[in-house]
Formats: C-alpha cells, structure tokens, sequence
C-alpha cells in the first residue's frame, strides 16, 4: 500500500440482533391491529481515522497519544458501544498510518482516510505541526475532527467549522509558569527565553514574552533554535554571559532533553527553569540529575483530581471515568503509567463519545451542533469550545497545570505537581 505502515484495531460487532420478522413479537404479543414490533437495537460501525508518528521525531508522545485512544477503543466496546437516544449502537473501529512525523504524509494520509477509508469522524496526529496540516485537509473536506496534541493558536483562528481542540491553547502554556515562578521568588528580575523554531513554541514564547515584560520581567537572550538541534553550546555561552535568573522555553521532548542536559553540564546558575513539552513526559526522568529542578506545563498530571465535586462547584456536568480509574486502566493495558499526551488521547475519543450521544445521530450537523453546545468536566479537566467565527472549536476552559521534577529523600526523582496552589502535590524549589 505504498509503502504505507497500518494499523487499527477492528472491533468486532458483536450482539447484531435483527428485528422481529413476519410480524412476530419478542416478549409482548403483537398489538390487534397486526402492526409489528418495535424493532431491536442495532449495532453500527464507527469508522474513526487518525495518523500517527509511529517513526520520527514526534514518535514518543504520539506512540502514548495513541495507546490513549487505543484504551478509550477498549473501554467503549466493553461497554457495549456507543449508545444513542433512538436504541442505535455504534462500535468504534480506528483505522490509522504512520505518518512519520512528516507534514506531507499527513497531507496524503488524511486525504486517504477521508477519499478511500470511508472513515466517519477524525482525530489528530500529535504535535502541532502534524495537526495544523490534518485540520486543514478536515476542513476542506467537511470532516468532523477532535484534536488532540495539537495546542497552537494559529491552527484554531481560521474560520473552521469543523475542527475542535481537546488541549490548553498555547499561548497559556507558559504564562502560569511566570506566575509560578514569581510566587516562589519574587525577586527574580531577568529571563532568558531560548526555544524551537516551529510553529507551536513560537506560539507560545509569543504570548510568553510580553507576559513576562507586563510582570516587570527584563527578558536578556530571546533565540531560537532549528528543529532537530542536538548542539546547545552556542545558547549555553550566550545564556552565561546575559546571567538570568530564570530560563523558559524548549520545544519538545528530544531537544528539550538535550537543552536540560546542556544547561546541566555548563553549570547554568538560572534559579528557575520551565521547558515546554518534555519534563511531562515520564521519560524526562531518564536524562537524571539534569531533570531534577527541571519545570513543566502539563495538560493533565495523574495526582491531579478532576471529579463529579469539582464540576458541581462549577455547575457543569461531569462524564466517563475518574482521573484514578483512567491511571489504573492504562497501567493494566499498557504496563507503564500515562503521560499527559496518553490521557489526551483518551479525552479526544470522549469528547466525541459525548457528542455523538448527545446528537443521537452520527450526522455531522448534528454532531457539531452537540460539540458546540459541550461544557463538562472529565478526568481531563474542563472541556468547552470557542463558538466565535475566527477561533471556532478552540478550547477555552482547559487549564494547564506545571510539574517539576525533584528528588525525594529516596534519592529518586519523581514529577510533582507544583502549581496552581489548589491542585500541588508538593510545594515548588528554586534550582540549585
């Protein structure tokens, strides 16, 4: 198939029950007027599409993205399937590719599961590169998309009618940090900003910057750095030099690493550091004294408690499943604990879940008018789509939280939940 790697996970349809036949009954005898029963429910399937960078540079946290959608796949066919008003059950099959964290696959691979596969309903690759590319072929083709790992602004200030975004914008993805940071030292007067030269980063260093400069911060080195830098020893001497007191930036999981490592082995005296992307993942951990200190912003964090009291205290509804009850399904199905990019996955597929039942239909002019409608909580957090024209489907109740990584008195790091005040499982340290 053109070289093209597939995978998918084919649900079988099982409890297919045909209606009642020659006006007979099933449990009640047929009415006097011979009419014929009510017939049974029937089970449909739901073809759902999606990429995902099973090779290349987004490879880690999409392969987690997937394994989300993957455990939501598992969980709904369990339960016998999507349930809608009329008595109809739909069973979801996903049908994705690898599209080698290459903008230009997604281009032909989206095209594909629209032209070719038939699917239904689409979900996103991860990164928002992957993403801004596969909302446009959705959009263009009028098909329903719920993005997950996709977090830049640019993508969602389109006019788009179908597309709705699961994550925290970018643009909020390091502001909390600032207030993090400044809570824990006020005295904290010059920043560095140093981060990847893609679409996503620079989304968020745009909103970052004068945030930071509207605080009363100095920002004293403001670079970028080309996708797949490995070499940060050009930064480090610039960083030296300007003496910040705190660094923010990075880009993603592989560079952001590297970038830790670097600050690290240069002896860096930066009293705060927070790096988009990789200190959530759980692999961050592996780079080892160079992680610890090391700050974060996350979509959602396992310690971090979203539940049916946390939605009545903001009177909205809460659906699915408990933040604790997602952490132990994965661990069973995975053997390995879910990142932020895993419960994304898994949030995605709910929030179509909820649309779909909430549309009684599978139409997509249904569906969409059911999204628009959405406010709830889920283990996720709070989820709630922009309906303005330009920033349509645009998340704009999804909070994110920060994590840092520290070493307890085992001598082991692990991430702590460090901001906002309400949701810490730790209190924030300054670098050392």
């Amino acid at each position: 198939m053109n070289g093209m790697r597939r995978g998918g996970i084919a649900i079988a349809l099982a409890g297919l029950i045909a209606g009642a036949c020659g006006g007979g009954s099933s449990g009640s005898a047929a009415p006097s007027t011979g009419g014929a029963a009510t017939p049974a429910p029937v089970a449909k399937k739901l073809i759902i599409g999606f990429t995902a960078s099973q090779t290349g540079a987004q490879n880690v946290a999409s392969n987690k993205q997937t394994e989300g959608i993957k455990l939501w796949v598992d969980q709904v066919t369990k339960a016998g399937g999507i349930k809608l008003k009329d008595g109809t059950v739909l069973m979801p099959k996903i049908t994705f590719y690898d599209d080698g964290s290459a903008t230009d696959r997604v281009q032909q691979l989206y095209t594909k599961l629209i032209n070719d596969d038939k699917v239904d309903f689409l979900l996103s690759p991860y990164s928002s590169g992957l993403v801004k590319t596969a909302a446009l072929v959705s959009e263009q083709n009028g098909k329903v998309m719920v993005t997950a790992g996709g977090a830049d602004d640019a993508t969602m200030e389109q006019n788009f009618t179908n597309v709705y975004q699961v994550y925290t914008p970018a643009s909020k993805y390091l502001t909390g940090a600032i207030d993090a940071m400044l809570k824990l030292d006020p005295t904290i007067k010059k920043v560095a900003i140093v981060n990847e030269k893609d679409s996503f980063s620079v989304s968020v260093v745009a909103a970052a910057k004068p945030y930071a400069e509207s605080k009363g911060l100095q920002v004293v080195v403001n670079q970028q750095y080309d996708t797949g830098t490995s070499d940060f020893a050009p930064f480090m001497n610039q960083i030296v030099a300007a003496a910040p007191d705190a660094i923010v930036g990075g880009g993603h999981l592989v560079d952001g690493s590297a970038f830790a490592k670097a600050l690290k082995d240069k002896n860096v005296n930066a009293r705060f550091v927070a790096l988009l992307v990789a200190p959530p993942e759980p692999t961050f951990a592996d780079i080892g004294d160079a992680a610890n200190f090391i700050v974060g912003p996350s979509q959602w964090e396992i310690p971090v408690k979203y539940n049916e009291a946390a939605a009545k205290g903001l009177n909205i509804p809460f659906y699915g499943i408990a933040s604790d009850a997602f952490t132990t399904a994965y661990k069973a199905m995975f053997n390995a604990p879910p990142s932020y990019h895993s419960a994304g996955g898994y949030a995605a597929g709910l929030v179509l879940q909820r649309a779909l039942e909430e549309a009684g239909s599978t139409d997509p002019t249904k569906v969409k008018a059911a999204l628009d409608k959405l406010d709830l909580m889920t283990f996720f957090g709070h989820i709630k789509f922009s309906t303005d024209a330009k920033t349509h489907g645009k998340q704009v109740a999804h909070d994110m939280v920060y994590i840092q990584w520290q070493k307890g008195s085992d001598g082991k790091l692990a991430a702590q939940v460090v901001w906002p005040a309400e949701a810490k499982t730790a209190d924030a340290q300054l670098r050392k």
